[in-house]
């Protein structure tokens, strides 16, 4: 199947304490209290985490993250607590494949995670469990994890998944205080 509209794509991936959903339409005002409850953690690092997005806002964003992943133009998960039963409970962040280049097999793994979640091994698991679909249904390879250099937090988690250190780009990026960064550049490829 070289189209990728054609793949089944499971939209739930449960790993032993994390459960991964698609977000879905009407989810918008908890995200919106996750993402303000967050900001102080996420704002060095992304762009899009500077103010508090009002529950319309974030409405908007999860309804895009749902049409992007049935187009399969990104493939957005929210990382949910694993409950007892087996089901999702409270949202501790987000995750996914995005910058996919179909034709070559390559998609980048990005997350995040509430601050009070954080060194848990939700991310660890997550990564995991999206490394998993990469290779097993999506026939990546290659899959990257891309990040600030001095954000050690997310370095941590693509060491701890197995990812190698390729490189550093220098002055890849802009911070988000628009001063040039450098960008760590983790992979792992199949093959």
């Amino acid at each position: 199947m070289n189209d990728p509209l054609l793949i089944d794509i499971p939209e739930r991936l449960d790993g032993l304490r994390t459960v991964l959903l698609v977000p879905r339409a009407g989810l918008g005002a908890e995200l919106a209290v996750v993402v303000t409850q967050s900001l102080s953690h996420l704002r060095p690092w992304m762009a899009w985490a500077q103010d508090a997005p009002s529950a319309e806002s974030a409405e908007l964003v999860v309804r895009r993250m749902q049409a992007d992943f049935v187009a399969r133009r990104d493939l957005c998960f929210h990382i949910y607590a694993r409950r007892a039963d087996g089901g999702p409970g409270r949202l501790l962040g987000g995750t996914g494949l995005h910058r996919m280049d179909w034709a070559v097999r390559r998609f980048e793994i990005g997350y995040w995670i509430r601050p009070e979640a954080a060194g848990q091994g939700h991310v660890s698991e997550a990564v995991r469990l999206l490394t998993a679909l990469a290779f097993d249904r999506l026939a990546a390879r290659r899959l990257e994890i891309r990040c600030d250099v001095g954000n050690l937090r997310s370095r941590a988690v693509a060491e701890r998944c197995g990812f190698e250190l390729e490189g550093v780009l220098r002055r890849d990026a802009l911070g988000v205080d628009g001063t040039p960064r450098d960008t760590a550049v983790y992979s792992r490829i199949t093959g």
